[in-house]
């Protein structure tokens, strides 16, 4: 073989080398980029799923409330939160363990590190008086032990119907406001 013949052969072999080396590369950090998804996706799953579950609540061995859902889904992180995405039904008992309050919605979330759980989608509370409030969110804090919404409420009373935008109540729902009231309102004058 001649020189430029060599040289011809060598250039086309060290363009062969090279475009393997590039495809190579290309698929491998294309993989990594697949890999580093499939990482990201797996840090939002949830640690713990439960069915069926109920679960009692308590502080100094007095029974608060408990809770039962379809589905709970356990998150961990800096955020640590449960999730029931196939709804909740929670009963909250007095010192004597009478109901003082049950709740029902369609979803609710336990933010843990916010001490605070949110219900939404038909959000129904009915007290020990047979109150009703339904709502599409509702906001419970654990540790003030109030309820909040702030968007439409409508309270349903033996002799009245009240509605309004946003409550505020305590965690029994016997004690209740709400913020912006609508619509026609008896006033006794007894």
């Amino acid at each position: 073989m001649e020189v430029d013949q060599l040289k011809t052969v060598w250039r086309s072999t060290l363009k062969v080398m090279l475009l393997s080396i590039s495809l190579s590369v290309f698929f491998s950090c294309e993989n990594k980029q697949v890999e580093i998804g499939q990482i990201e996706e797996e840090e939002s799953l949830p640690v713990q799923t439960i069915k069926d579950v109920e679960i009692l609540y308590s502080t100094k061995g007095v029974v608060d409330f408990q809770l039962n859902a379809p589905v709970l889904h356990q998150f961990e992180g800096e955020k640590p939160y449960t999730e029931m995405p196939d709804g909740v039904h929670i009963k909250i008992f007095d010192s004597l363990m009478n109901v003082s309050s049950e709740l029902t919605a369609n979803y609710a979330i336990d933010l843990k590190y916010a001490d605070r759980m949110e219900a939404k989608e038909d959000v129904v509370v009915i007290n020990d008086k047979g109150e009703r409030l339904n709502t599409e969110h509702l906001v419970w804090d654990k540790r003030t032990q109030k309820i909040t919404s702030d968007v439409f409420v409508k309270i349903t009373t033996d002799n009245e119907i009240l509605t309004g935008e946003g409550l505020e109540s305590n965690q029994n729902f016997t004690d209740y406001r709400i913020l912006k009231p609508k619509g026609i309102i008896n006033i006794d004058n007894d």
